[in-house]
């Protein structure tokens, strides 16, 4: 089979869920959550073996409701949060939990049961991040560097920061923050900042970008209309600690410094719909990758505005006086951006991209259809990339 061939995984249901497993770096895992109104519904964890080009999957039952978000404890491979429907008294509420995993399913196992509808196991439940009093939970944030005792949960208008106890078995609330404004203000998401010692988080409320720090729980920048329409995702620069990616229903993809927010650095538009996901490679922070409901994945590489916008730093010693001079020229030019390739192997929307933890090469992608597609990043720019 050629490298570079997408290996491919469907699941019986619709799924818009889907989360590298943070604190795997040697097997590459997902977790898949997925969303039916008539069974029980179910993550699937996918382990890849990148060497025979398989999947093999376990299946673990959720039984309290579809799956809108699920994330993965940093520090803890058996811990992991979702945010889930809940029907009581006819009405729909969005509530988070945090769970563990079967000890046998916690790292990377390559058995696949032979018929693993027919054996899920259940998760157990850990606690409830409890939000009556404070509306939906739209996602579930761990502290990045963490030990995974910190959370954050965006319910509504509240950003909820919890800290959990020794076993997981309770969550409490250490502080909050609340969106101030005219109408019905409803965070869509957030992302936890790996810089700044963990102290800052940026979210999304409708058009609108905002930082905060965590200690203090104030807003700390605003990026008022940093799209023309709902904005649905952002990650942070791993090796940037002021830039930060947005994307939203204008179907663009845009770049900021944190520092100046009066205009992105760059705007990508590539995507012809709502662009619901972007992330960061986590080695390489040229490569960003997007999804969108255009049913297309986009690899692109924003080298100008990555942490080695002239290339890697060749050694002097090297280098003969001619190829220095070369070099020289070379290092002054700043590299060009440019779509590395466009991933049709979705016929939905494209719900979730995600990076491997333990792959830096590798990523996987999740339509609405539960169709889960495991891609590379083409090997020619991996090596230009690495040589």
């Amino acid at each position: 089979m050629e490298d570079d061939a997408p290996v491919i995984y469907g699941l019986e249901f619709q799924a818009r869920a889907l989360t590298p497993q943070t604190a795997e770096t040697d097997a590459i895992r997902f977790l898949v959550g997925t969303q039916s109104l008539r069974y029980d519904n179910q993550i699937h964890i996918i382990d890849f073996d990148d060497e025979n080009n398989i999947i093999n999957k376990n299946v673990l039952l959720h039984q309290v409701g579809e799956i809108w978000h699920i994330s993965t404890s940093p520090a803890d491979k058996g811990v992991l949060a979702t945010c889930y429907n809940k029907t009581s008294d006819s009405k729909v509420m969005t509530c988070a939990a945090v769970w563990r995993m079967p000890k046998e399913l916690e790292s990377g196992s390559h058995e696949s049961p032979d018929d693993s509808s027919s054996n899920a196991q259940t998760l157990e439940l850990l606690c409830h991040l409890d939000n009556t009093a404070h509306g939906n939970m739209a996602c579930v944030m761990w502290e990045p560097m963490g030990d995974g005792k910190k959370i954050i949960s965006l319910a509504d208008n509240n950003i909820l920061l919890w800290d959990l106890q020794e076993s997981s078995d309770k969550a409490v609330l250490s502080s909050s923050a609340a969106l101030e404004g005219k109408g019905q203000l409803k965070f869509t998401s957030g992302r936890w900042s790996p810089h700044h010692n963990c102290t800052q988080i940026a979210t999304a409320n409708d058009t609108t970008v905002r930082g905060w720090d965590t200690r203090s729980m104030r807003q700390i920048y605003c990026i008022e209309n940093a799209h023309g329409q709902l904005v649905r995702d952002l990650d942070f620069n791993p090796n940037k600690q002021y830039y930060l990616a947005s994307c939203g229903d204008d179907c663009k993809v845009k770049f900021w410094d944190t520092r100046n927010v009066t205009e992105p650095v760059k705007t990508l538009e590539e995507h012809s719909h709502w662009v619901w996901n972007v992330r960061y490679n986590h080695s390489h922070d040229q490569l960003i990758l997007t999804g969108s409901s255009d049913s297309r994945v986009i690899l692109s590489n924003m080298v100008s505005i990555s942490s080695e916008p002239f290339g890697h730093m060749v050694d002097d010693d090297e280098l003969s006086d001619q190829e220095d001079q070369h070099q020289e020229e070379k290092i002054k030019e700043p590299l060009q951006d440019s779509v590395i390739a466009t991933y049709e192997e979705h016929e939905d929307s494209v719900y979730a991209v995600e990076w491997s933890s333990a792959d830096p090469w590798l990523f996987a992608s999740l339509s609405y259809d539960g169709r889960l597609v495991i891609n590379r990043v083409p090997r020619a720019l991996k090596y230009h990339i690495l040589l």
